[in-house]
């Protein structure tokens, strides 16, 4: 790997880190405060809009700027949203003011390594970060989780509301520091990325549109963002699922049903390193499979009311998630560069995966608030990925006969 890229999965883990140490504070902080629980999946959906609102913004901008010192700025805007949240300000708005820094940090990000590695490592690349991904949502759940418990008073400071997360949120507010510190410290990364000034004509909805569907009609970039979007909404719907069922199934608290989230991003782990070592860029499609194996663990899963069943049931969910996942990202990576620019496909991707996101959580809590069982949203789950990849699967399995 070029020099730098380590760094930056540093950077990377710093970030990912505080972000879900962040989500599990929050819905502790709106249990704290007295919101209905069919709330939680709305902070999820709040961070997300940005990425769908912004979409035709964030990849321009992204290859406008020096990405370092981008990345830095955004983790230095998380931490206004969160000192926003304990100001007062309603919940969702201050999700969605860190959502907005999120949105700007995931095309720098990705374009960064993208712009850097050779097109023969970008698997392996895909599959480091991916995995520093993975374990900034493993000790970012566990150390959300953890920080529950930090205070169990009350502490009444100025200017802020009375909440028992106050010393929580400013461990988290640290965390982004250090995520800010090693952005703004980024090192080279072998050469040097082109910075393409924002214009006017870039930023429109118009040209936004444009490069949407260029990559959906590339034939491979349009398969792979196709996969990643359908397993992105799933995924999100698949984080709040785990606590509702460890809560209503297994008896568990919220703080150790953040730890069977936990369990699931080990399984993406151990995933993403095979993906790394099995598949290549010209074999990524051999990945859909997993895919399938995914769906008809989904419904399996929520039927199980022993703790000893369902540990390595998720790690099965996590580690056929990364098989599907990491492949098909490093594919959708190399065909954007090629087709768009490494920004630019970033937020298409980046506004597909979001959209998906924000209609499959909307979709949860409609379904949580009229009092669906859990079995069956999980069945429904199960169906739109079946749906979706199975057919693609036939294709691939026509191909290599």
């Amino acid at each position: 790997m070029p020099k730098g890229f380590y760094f930056l999965i540093g950077a990377q883990f710093a970030s990912g880190l505080a972000d879900n140490a962040l989500l599990i504070l929050g819905i502790y902080f709106l249990n704290e405060q007295g919101y209905p629980g069919w709330w939680a999946p709305l902070l999820k959906f709040s961070l997300t809009l940005a990425y769908v609102l912004l979409a035709c913004v964030v990849g321009p901008l992204a290859d406008a700027f020096s990405k370092g010192w981008l990345m830095a700025c955004m983790n230095a805007l998380k931490i206004v949203g969160v000192l926003l949240l304990l100001a007062g300000v309603q919940p969702l708005c201050a999700f969605a003011i860190i959502g907005l820094a999120a949105s700007l940090y995931a095309p720098a990000k990705y374009g960064l390594a993208t712009e850097s590695v050779p097109p023969r490592l970008l698997v392996r690349a895909n599959a480091w970060i991916e995995v520093s991904m993975v374990l900034s949502v493993i000790f970012g759940i566990a150390l959300g989780g953890a920080l529950t418990g930090l205070s169990e008073a009350s502490t009444p400071v100025a200017f802020l509301i009375q909440t028992q997360t106050l010393p929580a949120m400013a461990v988290v507010v640290g965390v982004y520091l250090v995520a800010a510190v090693l952005n703004v410290g980024l090192l080279p990364m072998g050469k040097r990325g082109v910075i393409v000034p924002m214009t006017l004509h870039a930023i429109r909805w118009s040209t936004f549109w444009k490069s949407n569907q260029k990559l959906w009609r590339d034939p491979l970039g349009g398969v792979s963002l196709y996969v990643t979007t359908l397993y992105w909404g799933v995924g999100a719907v698949m984080q709040f699922a785990v606590l509702v069922w460890a809560q209503g199934s297994l008896g568990m608290t919220l703080k150790f049903g953040a730890y069977l989230q936990a369990l699931v991003a080990v399984g993406v782990i151990v995933g993403a390193y095979l993906a790394g070592r099995s598949f290549k860029l010209h074999s990524a499609r051999q990945a859909l499979p997993w895919g399938l194996l995914l769906a008809v663990l989904l419904p399996v899963m929520v039927t199980i009311s022993e703790l000893w069943m369902a540990i390595p049931l998720l790690l099965c969910v996590g580690v056929a998630g990364g098989m599907l996942l990491v492949p098909m990202n490093a594919l959708l990576q190399h065909r954007g560069m090629q087709v768009l620019s490494s920004g630019r496909s970033i937020a298409v991707q980046g506004f597909n995966e979001n959209l998906c996101v924000l209609l499959m959580l909307a979709a949860y809590s409609a379904l949580l608030a009229f009092g669906m069982p859990l079995t069956f949203i999980m069945l429904l789950l199960a169906v739109v990925l079946i749906a979706g990849i199975a057919p693609l699967c036939l294709l691939l399995w026509r191909q290599f006969r």
